[in-house]
């Protein structure tokens, strides 16, 4: 079990990497008139990841869950490969990714990388990862409930970044090769 643990400190250390990474993009988002959307919905979305992480632990200590190699294995490669999806997410979008909606006006759609295929390809990681890491020890608990609020919230989150960025930018060109 204490791999376990270093797991989800681990991936709460990525997602404190993403905040810096935020930050850091906001600044260069609000330097070039961006506009925040969907402020109200985004400390929900705060609460709710900090608590998959939480209750990962508290189900996995507290129910004594044990690990299940079949499962475990699988869910793992899952959650590796949703941080490799956000972070080409990341470094496709460059400084205007952010876990915030801040939308610089006249910027067009980027149609690069895993933006060729998907809208929202970091949503698939959210999803993909909200689920398996807790699977990675058998927390089912933890995982059906984060999945049941997230969809909500998800939902909440779509409408509002769509709305977003049909409203402030122009159609989607693709990048030139760098």
């Amino acid at each position: 079990m204490p791999a376990y643990a270093v797991l989800v400190l681990l991936v709460a250390a990525e997602r404190l990497a993403e905040l810096v990474v935020a930050r850091r993009n906001a600044a260069w988002s609000r330097a070039r008139g961006a506009v925040e959307h969907g402020r109200g919905h985004y400390p929900v979305m705060v609460v709710l990841h900090t608590a998959l992480l939480a209750g990962c632990l508290i189900e996995v200590y507290g129910a004594h869950r044990p690990f299940h190699p079949a499962l475990g294995w699988t869910a793992a490669a899952v959650v590796a490969a949703a941080q490799a999806l956000r972070w080409w997410c990341i470094a496709t979008l460059g400084p205007r990714w952010n876990t915030r909606v801040l939308v610089v006006p006249g910027l067009p759609l980027v149609a690069r990388g895993p933006y060729r295929v998907l809208r929202h390809p970091n949503y698939v990681a959210v999803v993909a990862e909200g689920a398996a890491l807790p699977l990675v020890h058998g927390a089912w608990i933890t995982a059906a409930c984060f999945t049941a609020a997230n969809v909500p919230l998800l939902a909440v989150r779509l409408r509002c970044e769509n709305a977003a960025l049909d409203t402030a930018a122009p159609p989607r060109v693709a990048a030139p090769a760098r």
